[in-house]
């Protein structure tokens, strides 16, 4: 479907019907969410969110989608985006941990994946462009380090951006299976000072 242009006003009453979305279905789940929920929720009208999202609750729900995969990566700026030194990655690494001990399992990745799920081709494009622009972060940092020496040039960036991205996503599931932060923080912590072992 072809975005349509819209004025500054009817973007940010889309944007709050989005975002009342989002909410509801990180609370209640998105099976338990019907668009009369999220009208009542957002103070919409049937005429205004059918305007906004034609196919209904479809197209609110990728919209959603997309919403939260932009969550993902803007909660972890502005460390993601300059992993540059030692110091930095940890910096980040605090901030992962505190973000997902924060929000347990109404993370923007839990709702993402486990709520709004993979059944669908467009969601699944949407979660495979998060993991990778989330990657592409994590090879510049990995890239950085080697450059500056602070780790060996025989790391390989990507397998060690990927085992980093494996570990918090690994790692947020068991919480939010489990409600424990634990697996998150070894597998993180680990993955992350593989960096600097000796090879």
């Amino acid at each position: 479907m072809e975005e349509r242009v819209l004025t500054a006003k009817g973007a940010a009453t889309r944007q709050r019907i989005v975002d009342g979305a989002a909410l509801l279905i990180r609370e209640q789940g998105v099976v338990n969410v019907g668009l009369d929920d999220i009208r009542a929720a957002t103070a919409t009208s049937k005429s205004q969110l059918f305007h906004y999202f034609p196919e209904g609750k479809a197209d609110l729900m990728l919209a959603v989608a997309r919403r939260e995969a932009e969550q993902v990566i803007a909660e972890q700026m502005p460390q993601l985006g300059d992993l540059t030194t030692w110091r930095k990655w940890q910096a980040w690494r605090r901030r992962v941990l505190k973000m997902y001990d924060e929000q347990r399992d109404g993370c923007a990745l839990s709702a993402l994946v486990g709520q709004l799920g993979l059944g669908d081709a467009t969601t699944r494009q949407i979660v495979g462009d998060l993991l990778d622009r989330w990657l592409e972060y994590l090879v510049d940092g990995v890239e950085a380090l080697r450059a500056s020496g602070e780790i060996d040039r025989s790391v390989d960036p990507v397998r060690a951006a990927t085992a980093i991205l494996t570990a918090v996503n690994g790692g947020a599931t068991m919480l939010v299976a489990t409600d424990r932060i634990t697996y998150l923080e070894t597998a993180l912590t680990e993955a992350i000072d593989d960096l600097r072992r000796p090879r």
